[in-house]
């Protein structure tokens, strides 16, 4: 029998407020557990939450971002439950009226083929606590910090049949928060997280299966494996004659194992009611024409800015504009450099290479975009050559060399441009390769292009990578045929 897959995506987003969203308590990361929980977020008695407006802007932010309604009228609701790292019994969340009504995310796919996802809302809410399980034997701690930290929850529609279109939506959020600046995205600070609905059924079928919510993912990559597990999970369950268990799963990205964590509740298992501590949110034309008209620009409309300014291909230009960080780095180098394509290749190459070996982001790549611009500008002007550009790049990364242009000066390491010097050298490699000369000569087109690279790396070699590639191959050519 042939399947097809049923995916929706509920994404929280952390705002990126600096206090938390019904109190002052800072939302900074990585302090003290249990520093930065105040009354207000544990809801002691006599205590009453304020809203906080920046939570409310960045919210309906996304909302214009995705050409979504922005509900004038929006309240909040208590969602009732009862775990450790909720002292409060209850999450602050929206439920019947939430601030961000239905609109479309477009994602592109590896064949290039486009695809409008469907978002069902968007809703304000507050993030829990974190349980500590693994740094007291036999017990296990909590840690309040996040408890009241501000979250939007993103609820797609069941409108992905792959993990490939999942993971696709999943940055494309990515691109949009971190571009219009509401969040950081670091999911490795579970600034973003995602939780992954999936069903099968028979394909051609309207109805759909059973699903299952695999929680808390935190990377893209986490993400794609998990959906590919739990599918398989599902066909090899059914065609065993089983039945699926709508049910709450846990995925170790670590392990590539996933369990069930408890049976998946309804809405009236959470017993939700109207927050009586908190009024609803009233927003006026102005406010909303206000943000509208302050809106950063869009990964999209960046994307085509890429494509028609600097001429990058589509490849190129998706690459650089999904990550605002990334995309100010790439404009700051261009700045600098003036050459777009060289700086998209040595950004999408050599440094992203490093950035991914480090374990680094590029907002702390040792290596500033001014100084990977001034480097390039050496390599455009001819003063370097590619190789010994990939020499100075490693004394920029390692901190050896501050400025490209310094170093290669106090090294000696000025491309060779004198013609007759580098014709001298071609001379000398031809003579001492006869051989490899004849083979050339009895070649023909593809085999012979591939040949010239034996002759260009030995010239190189006996330059000490510092001759001009175009005026070796130049010359080299010449001698070749003639």
């Amino acid at each position: 029998m042939q399947w097809e897959t049923v995916i929706g995506l509920e994404i929280h987003v952390q705002l990126a407020t600096t206090t938390k969203i019904f109190s002052g308590s800072s939302t900074a990361f990585g302090a003290e557990p249990n520093t930065q929980a105040s009354i207000v977020d544990l809801a002691m008695p006599g205590t009453l939450p304020v809203l906080n407006i920046q939570a409310v802007k960045y919210a309906a932010m996304f909302g214009l971002a995705i050409g979504a309604e922005i509900n004038q009228r929006s309240t909040f609701d208590r969602k009732n439950y009862f775990y450790p790292d909720s002292p409060k019994g209850y999450q602050t969340t929206q439920m019947d009226a939430p601030i961000v009504g239905a609109g479309t995310v477009t994602i592109e796919l590896s064949n290039g083929r486009t695809k409008e996802i469907r978002i069902h809302h968007a809703h304000l809410e507050e993030d829990a606590g974190k349980s500590l399980h693994d740094q007291f034997p036999g017990m296990s701690g909590i840690d309040l910090n996040r408890a009241g930290t501000p979250l939007i929850e993103i609820v797609s529609e069941p409108d992905m049949s792959s993990a490939e279109e999942a993971v696709a939506f999943a940055r494309k959020i990515h691109a949009i928060v971190t571009s219009i600046g509401i969040g950081d995205g670091d999911m490795s600070q579970g600034s973003l997280r995602f939780d992954v609905n999936v069903s099968v059924r028979p394909k051609g079928q309207a109805e759909y299966g059973t699903r299952t919510e695999t929680k808390n993912l935190n990377s893209f990559r986490f993400m794609e494996r998990a959906i590919h597990q739990e599918v398989a999970r599902q066909i090899d369950l059914i065609e065993d004659g089983g039945t699926i268990t709508q049910e709450t799963r846990l995925y170790d990205g670590d392990k590539h194992i996933a369990k069930p964590m408890r049976s998946k509740e309804e809405a009236n298992d959470y017993r939700y009611f109207p927050c009586p501590d908190l009024l609803p949110v009233e927003l006026d034309d102005s406010f909303v024409e206000a943000l509208r008209n302050d809106m950063p620009e869009l990964p999209d409309e960046r994307k085509a800015r890429y494509i028609g300014d600097f001429a990058l291909s589509n490849y190129d230009a998706d690459i650089l504009s999904g990550d605002r960080e990334q995309a100010v780095y790439f404009e700051t180098v261009v700045a600098h450099c003036d050459d777009a394509k060289l700086a998209a290749n040595w950004i999408m190459g050599e440094l992203a290479a490093q950035i991914n070996k480090a374990d680094r982001s590029i907002g702390d790549s040792p290596i500033s975009a001014e100084q990977l611009g001034g480097m390039i500008k050496l390599i455009k002007d001819g003063t370097i050559s590619g190789k010994i550009a990939k020499q100075v790049f490693e004394a920029l990364w390692s901190g050896e060399a501050t400025d490209a242009k310094s170093y290669i000066e106090a090294k000696g390491l000025i491309q060779n441009s004198d013609e007759g010097a580098i014709e001298a050298m071609v001379d000398e490699v031809l003579a001492n390769n006869p051989d490899q000369v004849a083979a050339f000569r009895a070649a023909e087109g593809p085999k012979q292009k591939k040949m010239t690279g034996f002759f260009v790396g030995q010239i190189m070699k006996a330059s000490k990578g510092q001759a001009n590639p175009g005026i070796i191959n130049k010359i080299l050519m010449k001698k070749l045929n003639s």
